[in-house]
C-alpha cells in the first residue's frame, strides 16, 4: 500500500484550501458570525465547521461516498434535508438583520460549546463534501493507502480545515472589520441570508 509523499500532501492542501475558501454555506456563516458576535463565538464556530467537514473526509475514507453512489435516493434525501436546514438557517439571519445585537446572556464555555456544535451541524447538513473528498482522495492518491497513511491523510485534511476556518474567524472578528459590519448590519445580514437561501435551494433543486 502507498504512503503519502510531500507533493501529494501539497496538492491535497491546495485543492482543499480552494474548496474551503470558495463561497459556500460554511464560509458565509463563519464571516457573519465573526462580524456579529466577535472572536469568542466565531472561533469555536469555525472549529466546529472544520470538524464537521473533516468528518466527511473520514466517511469518504470509510466508503460512504460509495454508498451514496450505489444509493442515489439516500444521497438525494440528504441533500434535500440539508437544503431545508440551510433555508432555516437563512431565515434566522434574515430575522436577525432587523434585531439589535444580543447581549451575552450565557457563559463563554456554554456559548463556545453551542457554537462548536452548531458549526458541526451546518457542515454536516451538506453531503456534497463526501463526494468531493472521495474524488480528491482518488485523484491525489490513486493507490490504496495503508491505515497509517489514511490516519495521516485525515490529519492533513483536519489541519487544513482548522487552519482556514480559524484564520477567517480571527481576521473577520477584528475591531476594524466589526465596525464596518455594525455600520451596514442590515444589508450584510440580508445579503448573507439570501446567499444561504440560494445555496439551500440549489441543494434541493439539484437533488
Amino acid at each position: 500500500m502507498a504512503a503519502i509523499a510531500l507533493p501529494q500532501a501539497a496538492a491535497l492542501f491546495t485543492a482543499l484550501s480552494l474548496a474551503i475558501l470558495t463561497p459556500g454555506p460554511a464560509i458565509i456563516a463563519t464571516v457573519q458570525t465573526a462580524f456579529a458576535h466577535g472572536r469568542e463565538r466565531a472561533l469555536p464556530y469555525g472549529l466546529g465547521l472544520a470538524t464537521g467537514a473533516s468528518l466527511w473526509c473520514l466517511m469518504a475514507l470509510f466508503g460512504l461516498a460509495l454508498v451514496f453512489k450505489l444509493n442515489p435516493l439516500l444521497f438525494a434525501a440528504l441533500k434535500v434535508f440539508g437544503g431545508f436546514y440551510l433555508l432555516w438557517f437563512a431565515r434566522g439571519l434574515w430575522k436577525a438583520s432587523t434585531a439589535p445585537l444580543p447581549e451575552a446572556a450565557e457563559g463563554p464555555e456554554r456559548g463556545a460549546l453551542r457554537g462548536f456544535a452548531g458549526g458541526i451541524a451546518l457542515n454536516l447538513s451538506n453531503p456534497k463534501p463526501a463526494l468531493f473528498y472521495a474524488t480528491l482522495i482518488l485523484s491525489v492518491f490513486p493507490e490504496p493507502l495503508a491505515p497509517s497513511g489514511q490516519a495521516l491523510l485525515y490529519a492533513l485534511c483536519l489541519g487544513t480545515e482548522l487552519f482556514w476556518y480559524a484564520l477567517v474567524a480571527v481576521l473577520m472578528s477584528t475591531a476594524r472589520m466589526r465596525s464596518r459590519y455594525f455600520a451596514a448590519k442590515f444589508w450584510i445580514d440580508r445579503a448573507c441570508a439570501v446567499a444561504m437561501a440560494l445555496l439551500g435551494l440549489m441543494l434541493i433543486i439539484q437533488h
